[in-house]
């Protein structure tokens, strides 16, 4: 076990370990750390506690310095720094006539470096846009393609439920989301029922996938023949969430239904998966637009 403490770069960031040594700063607190960029400014997410060896990206960098009051004089100096060459950014693309989309622009605690983020359809030849903008600034010139996603997450929004998006607020990482997902959950394959801001399958599709996935372990599928306590019958609709099913009986009116709760429900004959019938017809290549 390694004694390590956690840092943020970023407010919706990864947290980082590092080596605390004889320090104790607290969480929430501003320090200055070695990292593979150089002298970086953080943000201690996460106190000091004993971590695996396997959970540690060798080498473990040091905190050289709780952040003084000059050290965040300068981070905000930075910032201003930022916007000033966002502009300048903005206009030496439009003179070069990239297709790009600048998002944000972040400025290395030293002012060694500046990077630029941005989003583009295909790849983009910036050589001379480098060249231009290092003439300008005098400094380290990097500019770095994003995807959606990530521009979502550093720029932030609504969702369609009306709240912050999740990776704006509290998601470090993207988790793999699939039509599949959208497909076990009921959910219409509607492109834009069940697309985020950012245009790619929204994030919380993941987040009850499992919940499903036992559910639908232990729940008759539609179609299927089961036993029940009011006789024989097939599955005509399934309410996953509520643990219910709705069955026709055998020896009842074909167009009543009756409800039972899955686990009364014997499956004698069970069924292949059958498709919910769809209200529109969808485009399969939208589809793979939104899907990562």
């Amino acid at each position: 076990m390694t004694e390590v403490i956690g840092i943020k770069f970023k407010a919706m960031g990864k947290t980082y370990y590092f080596a605390p040594g004889d320090m104790e700063p607290s969480v929430g607190e501003g320090v200055i750390v070695e990292t593979a960029r150089g002298v970086e400014y953080g943000v201690v997410s996460m106190p000091k506690r004993q971590v695996g060896e396997d959970s540690i990206v060798s080498p473990l960098r040091p905190i050289l310095r709780i952040a003084t009051p000059a050290d965040k004089a300068k981070i905000e100096m930075n910032k201003k720094k930022e916007a000033e060459a966002f502009k300048i950014c903005e206009e030496k693309i439009k003179k070069h006539n990239l297709e790009m989309r600048l998002v944000e622009v972040e400025y290395a605690f030293d002012t060694n470096k500046i990077l630029f983020y941005f989003t583009s359809d295909g790849r983009v030849d910036f050589r001379e846009l480098v060249k231009d903008l290092a003439s300008v600034f005098r400094t380290r010139i990097e500019l770095r393609q994003i995807g959606v996603r990530d521009e979502a997450k550093m720029l932030g929004g609504l969702g369609i439920c009306g709240r912050p998006l999740c990776c704006n607020q509290y998601l470090e990482e993207f988790q793999p989301v699939s039509i599949k997902m959208a497909k076990e959950q009921g959910l219409s394959l509607n492109p834009t029922k069940i697309s985020g801001s950012c245009g790619r399958l929204m994030c919380c599709l993941k987040y009850e996938q499992e919940a499903y996935e036992e559910l639908v372990k232990i729940t008759p599928r539609v179609g299927a023949i089961v036993s029940t306590p009011k006789g024989r019958g097939s599955v005509i609709y399934v309410s996953l969430l509520k643990g219910n099913v709705s069955v026709r009986l055998d020896n009842g009116d074909e167009t009543a239904l009756e409800v039972f709760p899955a686990s009364e429900c014997k499956v004698i004959h069970d069924a292949a998966r059958t498709k919910k019938p769809k209200e529109e017809k969808i485009d399969p290549a939208e589809l793979e637009k939104i899907e990562d």
